[in-house]
């Protein structure tokens, strides 16, 4: 009878740490959503993007990355009124061509080209800050006609 409530006892101690890690994992996605806020008569998207980082700086520019490459890769699926279409629709784009966007993300890249804090409003809060930085929620504007003639003049998108 000990014998079964042990092993029973454990069966659901790994089925509790199963579903703790599933969470955990799951909790950083909605890092790299992004929610369509409205587009300008201009065809640029605006878009509330969330960024983590050491410092406010820091995340304010990883929420500005994660906006350009929603609209790049991912498309926008929150939200209405955006273009919900990922401008490459291809597969594994981003893995074939992997040094483009290497150097197109970087800190300080072009990818500052495309997005604007016109529409700047800090939530001013931080979602989330702990020992290895801050979140914050920005909003941006992506000019994603601009985006897509760059990416069209660098042979990406066809």
């Amino acid at each position: 009878m000990m014998k079964k409530f042990f092993i029973a006892a454990l069966l659901l101690s790994l089925t509790c740490d199963v579903c703790h890690a599933q969470r955990r994992q799951n909790s950083g996605v909605k890092e790299f959503e992004a929610e369509c806020l409205g587009v300008e008569g201009d065809g640029s998207q605006t878009i509330r993007a969330y960024g983590f980082g050491k410092d406010k700086d820091d995340a304010v520019e990883q929420a500005q990355k994660n906006a350009v490459y929603a609209v790049i890769f991912k498309g926008i699926t929150k939200g209405s009124g955006c273009n919900m279409k990922p401008l490459l629709t291809e597969v594994n784009a981003r893995e074939k061509y992997e040094d483009y966007f290497d150097n197109f993300f970087k800190d300080d890249g072009p990818f500052e080209d495309f997005v604007s804090m016109a529409d700047e409003r800090m939530f001013g809060r931080e979602d989330t800050r702990n020992a290895l930085g801050r979140r914050y929620a920005v909003v941006v504007r992506v000019l994603r006609s601009e985006l897509r003639m760059k990416l069209k003049e660098d042979g990406i998108l066809k």
